[in-house]
């Protein structure tokens, strides 16, 4: 008999994943079978499959010690190293289960292979850490949405597994509002809306819109085509530029970036997409300034001082507090 209690960061865990990342060398037909069979008890009751664990919770799961050991070979240790890693963090919401977090241009949101320590999550895990509100080895709080590297602003991280599945469900069903705040080239006098396929270069870590019969038959192109539909409004215009605020209806990586490029504006100092350089700046000034949840709470992020400081150059004043 092997009994384990749900710790606060694992609520919201479904009964059949939690178990099956306890034993991941396990049948996944033989843990509905245990579950079904009334082998597996939450609380000494029996729990469908789908059960949401809730803090607190005592798993009692009926079986040999030997065979859980063989079961759990392969289970993930999430193990984190804090040292050296910096704390701070510009928090906009706190609470149990959710984390607001505004992410500075500059700072990857993920460890990849040209940064594996100093990221916008590791610096989260270093700060819950600092709280002692790390408090399992099966989950980590993670990041719902991804911003690049240059572009700052608000990211949402669920503490809790049911947060995070909340959030990212939110976002699959398109059922959160995500608003950014840019300066691209040239003057906008009406908002519109761009809705163009885009397809996907990892290797050269770019973005493009297809044009219609552009991709080749039987390259197996169309599979990787995606739906991308991008809203801008314009809010003020200077002296050749024009600061908008734009909507994902979808988000895809570089969005904003290419959409606003195909149809000749793009992006203030994005020389990646088209921009040119403005006096040293080099990188796409865009910021994730505004978010809506389903429920109507709206989360803000100020605009950065080098995002303010190109404003006042273009002649745009604006104020993002007003």
């Amino acid at each position: 008999m092997i009994t384990r209690i749900v710790t606060p960061s694992e609520s919201g865990k479904r009964l059949h994943r939690y178990i099956r990342s306890l034993m991941p060398n396990y049948p996944l037909g033989q843990i509905y079978k245990m579950i079904d069979q009334g082998k597996v008890k939450v609380n000494g009751k029996r729990k469908k499959d789908t059960y949401e664990l809730a803090a607190g919770d005592e798993l009692t799961i009926w079986i040999e010690e030997e065979t859980f050991k063989e079961a759990a070979i392969g289970a993930v240790d999430k193990k984190v190293k804090f040292a050296g890693v910096i704390s701070k963090i510009d928090v906009i919401y706190e609470d149990a289960e959710l984390l607001i977090v505004n992410k500075p241009a500059g700072l990857l949101t993920h460890p990849d292979q040209t940064e594996q320590k100093d990221t916008l999550i590791t610096r989260v895990h270093a700060y819950l850490h600092k709280k002692e509100e790390l408090d399992s080895r099966m989950f980590l709080p993670a990041t719902a949405n991804r911003l690049d590297r240059n572009t700052s602003g608000l990211v949402l991280v669920g503490k809790t597994a049911g947060m995070l599945h909340q959030l990212n469900d939110l976002i699959r069903k398109r059922e959160l509002d995500k608003l950014y705040m840019t300066i691209v080239e040239g003057t906008i006098a009406e908002g519109g809306t761009v809705d163009a396929r885009l397809i996907r270069d990892e290797r050269g870590n770019r973005t493009r819109v297809v044009k219609d019969g552009a991709a080749a038959a039987g390259s197996g192109r169309e599979q990787e085509e995606k739906d991308a539909v991008t809203r801008y409004t314009p809010i003020q215009t200077g002296r050749g530029y024009t600061l908008i605020e734009v909507e994902l209806i979808s988000g895809r990586t570089h969005q904003i970036r290419t959409h606003m490029q195909s149809i000749g504006h793009p992006l203030l100092g994005d020389v990646k997409y088209g921009g040119k350089p403005f006096e040293d700046v080099r990188h796409q000034l865009l910021h994730a300034w505004k978010i809506v949840l389903a429920d109507g709470r709206t989360f803000t992020a100020p605009l950065p001082t080098l995002f303010r400081s190109v404003l006042r150059r273009t002649g745009i004043d604006f104020d993002l507090s007003k």
